[in-house]
């Protein structure tokens, strides 16, 4: 079976290939792309494989993008953040999504479902079809209807302290672990991933400006225009290194701070 990693952490990816290798060591990982332009252009130049695994939050925008410029029908087992209950309600239009962290159970489950819908014939003789995307867009609004966190429960030592969200400035990722920030400047570690982050943060408020941080409003002090088109930020409370809006995520930046 020849399978293709569509994710933009390289952690959960190799991760992910490692489960696929105990599932069947005969699979083959032809490719593990982080982006809607990369896997766009790959997919434009090779075969297309037997399988996709797809994070829906990639480095330069939703996953969906991809399928939105080409014409793909291949089968595709999307990994996600959102909440269990919108995997099940996805899972009703026969595509399959698995809750990050992964369980190693849940992919074979799902791997199992790819087999049966693989060897039972379609009418017609078609392959299976692409994700209805304005279902898909559709529940993902739903989602952001929902209610966000509103605090963060953090260890101290022996202690555990209650951070409100309000009283955050930032969040950032660095050697393998998550911190927020306060708007004092403390630096708190949280037991989330950035990824897992991106369901529990109000986007009206926090904006993953690239794989390291997300920001809230009031912690931008200033923007500066950098070369190669690239954004500057200063935070505050100062950040510990430069901070730079991803090339891919400016015009999404932009927009959402002209909300």
């Amino acid at each position: 079976m020849n399978v293709v990693i569509i994710e933009d952490e390289a952690r959960t990816a190799r991760q992910l290939e490692r489960m696929l290798k105990q599932y069947d060591e005969t699979i083959h990982i032809l490719i593990q792309l982080p982006s809607v332009a990369e896997a766009v252009a790959w997919f434009n130049g090779n075969p297309a494989p037997d399988l996709a695994f797809m994070d829906i939050h990639l480095e330069d925008g939703l996953a969906f993008g991809i399928f939105e410029q080409l014409h793909l029908t291949l089968p595709v087992i999307f990994t996600t953040a959102y909440d269990e209950y919108m995997i099940k309600a996805f899972k009703v239009n026969s595509i399959d999504y698995l809750l990050k962290p992964v369980d190693y159970d849940e992919m074979v489950a799902a791997l199992e479902k790819f087999k049966t819908i693989r060897t039972v014939p379609t009418p017609g003789g078609n392959t299976p079809a692409s994700p209805d995307l304005n279902m898909l867009l559709q529940l993902m609004q739903q989602s952001r209807d929902k209610q966000y966190r509103e605090r963060f429960m953090v260890s101290l030592g022996t202690k555990i302290r209650s951070i409100e969200v309000a009283d955050i400035a930032y969040f950032f990722s660095e050697d393998k672990a998550t911190y927020l920030v306060t708007k004092e400047g403390q630096s708190l570690p949280v037991e989330y991933s950035l990824d897992q982050l991106v369901n529990l943060l109000n986007p009206d408020h926090f904006f993953r400006v690239n794989r390291q941080f997300f920001v809230a409003r009031p912690a931008i002090q200033t923007i500066h225009n950098y070369s190669a088109g690239k954004l500057k930020l200063d935070l505050t409370p100062a950040a510990r290194h430069e901070l730079f809006v991803s090339i891919s995520r400016m015009s999404e930046f932009k927009d959402w701070l002209g909300r």
